[in-house]
Formats: structure tokens, sequence, C-alpha cells
């Protein structure tokens, strides 16, 4: 973060200060919401949530050296006192990225694949200039201005994830720090039944394109017609990604090792090289060629592109981890979230993956589907059926329309035939997951987890690994 006295942080914030504060004193970073990640010359933001009040560490946070804490009620410290302290964090991030002229900020949307999306570009953009990007899935209107905030005068790229759960969000966190260049992966489930359809989906992603200037770079998927035809939407230049012969960027001539690991020739208007990802599952393809789109359009060569696709290794957390243990069960630890498409895709890295090896699935139901939730989750549950399963065990609550699926292809009603014989069982918990799986798995197994984040499936992987991946 720049440096700020305490005093230009109230005019930023149209706050108060309070409880001693001393208005000459400097906040040098970190902006945090946690207090336990505090340090000398922090700024803690005490934020009420539904099960812990920020409020109630502000002592704390002073004792461990924060500068002092941005509240929205008087606390026993030094303080910066606001109406809202979310606004307020807006508020400050809009204000230090405006003063941060020379960093060039790079948003990235889409149903699925942001964050690899995100994490790719960030290791591209750091070969040319300091790059601040979240870690994980700092997308929303929290994590968003606290990214920005980590930035200084040396940065030169902020690597941004948007995302949205409604028409404006987006539009919102553009506002915080103007893009220069947007980058739109897909149109997809996620969420749906918060939108309401895909359409509205698309209009809300779409957002980012909006919010580009004339001078800007819209980087749009050429393979998805909902992407495409956001090139109306906005007056910046377009390029595009993709498979088809009219993207800009486009990979030729994929092929999955038996890792499932892509590789393609990177093409470009300027030449094309090798590329080997140490990502897992097909759909990685779509996340390098966006990120290496957009790091084409800030004049990477295509060899240094192609060099660093292919030395990326998975970034953030539960997202196609592959671990082997020493019998030689392999886990795939894709539990971080789920939507339709997201399922698809792993269920085809583990097809890639497992080869003629024994396959195992852990699942649950997926959420936000609306009107639409039950056909989703049955279509779910066929998709797993008809992978060639040894066993699929579905936890937790409303896994009917998942079993229902699996059953149907497993029977062989509904006009398919007959899929191989799969153990199909729902279990109430994660304990009762791993329990279950305990008794079945030998060694060379393939183990897939995968189901949408408050299902809590990571911990199954966790525990097939002793504890964590190694």
């Amino acid at each position: 973060m720049i440096p700020l006295p305490l005093a230009r942080i109230a005019e930023i914030t149209s706050g108060a200060l309070a409880g001693m504060a001393d208005p000459r004193a400097v906040v040098r970073g970190p902006v945090v919401i946690d207090s336990r990640a505090v340090e000398p010359g922090s700024l803690f933001v005490a934020i009420k949530g539904s099960r812990v009040d920020g409020h109630d560490f502000a002592a704390q946070a002073i004792a461990d050296g924060a500068v002092a804490v941005l509240a929205s009620r008087p606390v026993e410290a030094p303080a910066v006192i606001v109406g809202d302290a979310v606004a307020a964090l807006t508020d400050l991030a809009t204000a230090v990225c405006a003063e941060l002229p020379a960093a060039a900020v790079i948003g990235v949307t889409g149903s699925a694949g942001k964050t690899t999306t995100k994490d790719l570009l960030a290791r591209l953009t750091a070969r040319i200039g300091p790059t601040v990007a979240p870690v994980g899935s700092f997308n929303n209107e929290i994590g968003h201005p606290l990214t920005v905030l980590k930035a200084d005068e040396d940065t030169r790229y902020l690597v941004l994830e948007l995302s949205a759960r409604g028409a404006g969000h987006i539009s919102h966190l553009a506002r915080i720090a103007p893009p220069k260049i947007g980058v739109v992966l897909n149109v997809g489930t996620a969420h749906l039944g918060v939108f309401g359809g895909k359409e509205a989906i698309a209009k809300a992603k779409g957002e980012l394109v909006e919010a580009l200037p004339a001078d800007g770079v819209a980087v749009l998927n050429a393979d998805d017609p909902l992407v495409a035809a956001m090139a109306g939407r906005t007056e910046a230049r377009i390029t595009w990604y993709g498979r088809a012969e009219s993207a800009t960027v486009r990979a030729e001539g994929v092929t999955l090792d038996k890792r499932g690991r892509a590789s393609f020739t990177l093409r470009t208007p300027s030449g094309a090289a090798p590329v080997m990802l140490r990502l897992y599952g097909e759909h990685a393809v779509e996340n390098a060629l966006a990120a290496a789109a957009a790091a084409y359009e800030l004049g990477l060569p295509v060899a240094t592109i192609a060099e660093e696709l292919s030395e990326a290794e998975p970034r953030s957390r539960w997202r196609m981890e592959v671990t082997d243990r020493d019998d030689g069960v392999t886990v795939i630890n894709d539990a971080y979230n789920a939507n339709p498409d997201s399922m698809r895709a792993a269920f085809g890295a583990l097809d890639a993956l497992a080869g003629g090896r024994r396959r195992f699935a852990v699942i649950a139901a997926l959420r936000e589907l609306g009107e639409e939730s039950d056909a989703l989750n049955e279509g779910v549950g066929r998709l797993a059926a008809g992978a060639g399963l040894e066993g699929l065990f579905v936890v937790g609550p409303d896994a009917d329309p998942i079993l229902a699926g699996a059953r149907a292809v497993a029977g062989g009603t509904g006009g398919e035939d007959p899929a191989p014989a799969t153990r199909i069982a729902h279990v109430a918990d994660v304990e009762a997951a791993c329990a279950a799986l305990s008794e079945l798995l030998a060694p060379g197994d393939v183990v897939l987890v995968k189901g949408p984040r408050a299902a809590g499936l990571e911990r199954v992987a966790e525990a097939l690994l002793g504890g964590g991946s190694r």
C-alpha cells in the first residue's frame, strides 16, 4: 500500500478520528480484515459478520502493531470511525488506485476458470513488471479492494479477478480499479439460480468490457457465443482467443498425456511456440489461452509466454490438485467449488488421468441453480454414473436428484446404455464418505473429490492423504 497518514484516510473515507488517533501516524500496510494477519504499520478493518464481529478484536490488532482500526462504531483503540466499514474500504481502495497511474489493471471474469487464469496471467506479467494479484479467489466487494490496497508505487500490473452474484456487481468492482484489459472466459451455469438464466449471466459478465476505455483491450473467448456477443458492448479493441481458426491467439494440435495434462501449439500473429502444461485437465487449455492473449497484448514474445505457461504449477488450493499416495492411489482434489460445467471438466480430467485404473468419485449436490436445480443435478448424476466409476458417493443433503440420475444410467433406463456396475451410495457427511472409501480403495485406484464449497469436500481429500497433500 502507498503510505497514508490517518488524516488522509479519514478524509478519503469521510471518517472521524477517535481513540486518541494521531492524524500524522502513517499506515504503510497491509490493510487486513483478520486481526491475526496484522503486521506493524497495518490498518485493521473491523467488519461485523454473521458469526464474528471484528470490533471485538480492535485492541488486539493495535497491540500487534496496527496503526489504527477502520471501524463503524467506537472501539477501545485509535480508530477512524465511518458509517460503513465495507464502503469505506471501497473508497480507500478507489483513491489508492487513482494515485497509481503507472499500474495497468487487468480484470478477469467468467463462470469458471477465473482463478486459474488469474494465476497464469500474474505469472506472465511478473516477467515484465512488479505484479499484484489476489491470493485464491479474493474477487468480491471485500476481497477486491483488499487486493487493490496491496499495490504501491512500484506496482506495474494489477491482475484482478471479478466475481458477480447479481447485476451491477462487476461494474462496482471495475469502478474501484478501472481495467485497461478485460478478459472474459465463458458464460456457464454457476449461480444460475441467482441470475435466472445464462443470458442474465452474460449481461452481468459483460459489465467488464463495458468498463474498458476506448484505448483498452477486450480479450474474448471466440468459442463461446455468449462471450463473443460482448464485442458489441465495448469501445475497446477486441482480441480473440480459443481453438477456432478465427482466433487471434489459439491452440492447435491439443493432446493429453497419461496424466491428463495438455500439450499444444500456441499460435499468435507473430509466431508460434509449443506449450506443455503442468495443469491437469483439457479445460486448462482455455485458461492458458486467455492468459496468453492478454500477455500478448502486453507485448510478451510468444516464446516467453509458452515458456511460462509450460512451467506454471497450480497456485490456488483445492483446484485440480493431483497427489499420488505411497500406495499408488491418486487423489484429485477439485473441491473448491462446483457447477455443472466444472463437473463435466472434472470428470473429463478423471477419465484422462485414470486410464484403465479403478475410479471413484465423491461429490455433493450443486447449489444456486434455481428452478433448474433438480434437472441439472440429475444430469450430474448421469454424468458420474457414465464415467466408468467403481463407486460413487454423494455427500450431504439434497442428494436425491443426483442419485436418481446416477441410478437411471446404472440401470440403463432413460435411453442410455447400461453403465458398468457402479456402487452408488448416499452418505451423510464427510466422515461417512471417508469411512466408506477406506473400505474399498486399493493400490492404484483414482479418486475424484468435487463439490460446492459449502460441502467441505476438501476434507475428504485431506483425510485420504493423511491430513494434507504432500
